[in-house]
């Protein structure tokens, strides 16, 4: 087999694809467990974590970014949904042509995608949300003469330095402690792009952990104030000549009655409980609270772009129809960011091992379908299709996601009527019946198909007169059509230049027709009131 070469220019080890890299052990620098930056966490010592992490030494950063997501309930929730939602997206898989090894090329890609562990390494992958990227490693599988990826092991993120000059290159973390070259056709890396400029940066975790830090100094103090208020205080009294050890067995209760709800003391002392009232009390509690609302509206606003779908806030469904718009945009950034991962990192490698280098290679896409406005689309269809608008019945039923019925009894509504028989394929009259019979049966038919030979004329009479007509009509609609933005504003346009459409030609075309109509019925029946007298 000729040499490969990656996405990067790099030659291709073979075996290396076989082994396992990125492991941990417990005398090396990778390690599973490690301590705990979040405990006794000050401004200041956010403040050197954050330096640290941009002067090749991230790990404690990237601790404390997962610590965040197991304390702070609120930043673990929105980071998971965004996460969530863009890892269970549908994924499709697009040949480059045609061809037909193009598409042998793609169903190479679509068993990749059909795996059953797809959404959770797409979820492993959007790590880089929260740290600003994230790295898989490619479990191959030889075992049937193939390459194919087992799966895409998630690595921790304490095991990548990016000790290179332009800080962009992520690398494994070796055993000497310098960072060593991700193995080519190996490794996927994944960037997501919160903000432009180093990618230990760009992650929401850098923001969000002002947050948790502030947070955690609120709640310390609501706890504490809610241990001093949320009790009341608890008074001991005795006599003037109560001895020290009363005293003592009275402070005793006083100190466990909170704990314990019981205590024992002489009856000559006396223990009052005095209520915290209102006023400063309750004004303090407002403020902590107050304080931690605002910082997790704040995170909301953060990872999910809004507020309205994780916060009780005021402004009903058009608030949060208009935040849902902008979670859409979020939504559709970190699928876009997901498929050139992908593509880069995965598709190359799988058909490069598989079939060689290719000129072209599949495409992956990760999205919702395209909604289609129903509403909207039957009401300008039902202004436009009279106005002379041909539109294709299968594009409609392909936007409203509604399949060809298969037969009359699967017809939702209204049946049409079926198309009548031609006079030559009529049945011919009964020699057996009478002549009576006989004529009338012949009148009959002959009348059924002269009135449907003459419909058909004088629906191509009208057809030909009204044609002029129609076409300046379709002309002035297509102009409209052209401009707009979509379907709402080209039914604007429509009502807007209704009443100075010109109709006196169209107008003049229906009267013509419906004057041939009746003229052609009167004669009708004087053919029919003939046949019936040949007859008698």
């Amino acid at each position: 087999m000729a040499t490969l070469y990656d996405q990067f220019g790099r030659p291709i080890d073979l075996s290396a694809l076989r082994e396992e890299q990125a492991t941990a052990n417990l005398t090396g620098v990778r390690q599973t467990v490690s301590p705990d930056p979040s405990s006794n966490l000050t401004p200041g010592r956010l403040a050197q974590l954050l330096l640290a992490a941009e002067m090749d030494s991230p790990a404690d950063y990237l601790a404390l970014a997962e610590r965040m997501e197991e304390k702070d309930w609120h930043y673990r929730s929105v980071l998971g949904t965004r996460k969530r939602q863009v890892s269970q997206l549908e994924v499709t898989v697009t040949p480059a042509s045609d061809d037909k090894n193009d598409i042998a090329n793609s169903e190479i890609i679509q068993d990749f995608v059909d795996r059953n562990i797809l959404q959770t390494e797409l979820f492993d992958l959007l790590d880089a949300v929260g740290k600003g990227f994230a790295v898989g490693e490619i479990k191959w599988d030889m075992s049937e003469r193939d390459w194919r990826p087992v799966s895409i092991d998630w690595v921790d993120p304490r095991w990548i330095v990016f000790d290179t000059p332009d800080r962009r290159t992520p690398r494994l973390l070796s055993d000497t402690g310098q960072g060593e070259d991700l193995a080519a056709f190996k490794f996927v890396r994944h960037f997501s792009s919160g903000k432009s400029g180093l990618p230990i940066r760009a992650g929401l975790a850098r923001p969000a952990a002002w947050a948790y830090l502030f947070k955690n100094f609120d709640l310390k103090g609501w706890v504490e104030f809610a241990e001093i208020y949320g009790q009341p205080l608890r008074v001991g009294k005795f006599g003037p000549g109560a001895t020290e050890e009363e005293k003592k067995t009275l402070l005793r209760a006083v100190a466990n009655i909170g704990r314990d709800a019981a205590a024992i003391i002489p009856q000559s002392m006396l223990l009052e409980f005095v209520e915290a009232g209102g006023g400063a009390g309750t004004k303090g509690a407002d403020v902590y609270e107050k304080l931690a609302k605002y910082l997790d509206q704040s995170l909301s606003k953060l990872v999910l772009g809004q507020t309205a779908t994780t916060d009780a806030i005021a402004g009903g469904h058009a608030v949060g129809q208009e935040h849902n718009d902008v979670r859409g945009d979020i939504e559709r950034a970190d699928a876009n960011e997901l498929e050139a991962t992908l593509q880069r990192d995965v598709i190359k490698p799988l058909i490069d091992l598989n079939r060689g280098p290719q000129k072209r290679y599949p495409k992956i896409s990760i999205g919702r379908a395209e909604e289609t406005d129903i509403a909207g689309l039957s009401d300008a269809l039902a202004k436009l299709v009279p106005l002379g608008l041909r539109v294709s019945e299968t594009e409609i039923r392909g936007k409203m996601g509604l399949k060809e019925p298969e037969n009359d009894l699967d017809v939702l509504g209204a049946r049409r009527p079926a198309p009548d028989t031609p006079p030559s394929k009529s049945r011919m009259p009964d020699p057996t019946l009478p002549r009576e019979d006989l004529s009338q049966d012949h009148t009959a038919h002959h009348s059924q198909g002269a009135e449907h030979d003459l419909a058909d004329r004088l629906t191509t009479l009208v057809e030909s007169a009204a044609a002029p007509a129609l076409t300046e009509l379709i002309d002035q609609v297509k102009l409209q059509m052209e401009d707009a933005s979509d379907l709402h504003d080209l039914a604007s346009r429509i009502l807007t230049v209704y009443p100075d459409l010109d109709m006196t030609a169209l107008a003049a075309a229906m009267r013509d027709g419906m004057l041939a109509a009746d003229l052609a019925g009167r004669a009708e029946i004087d053919a029919l009131v003939g046949s019936l007298a040949e007859g008698m």
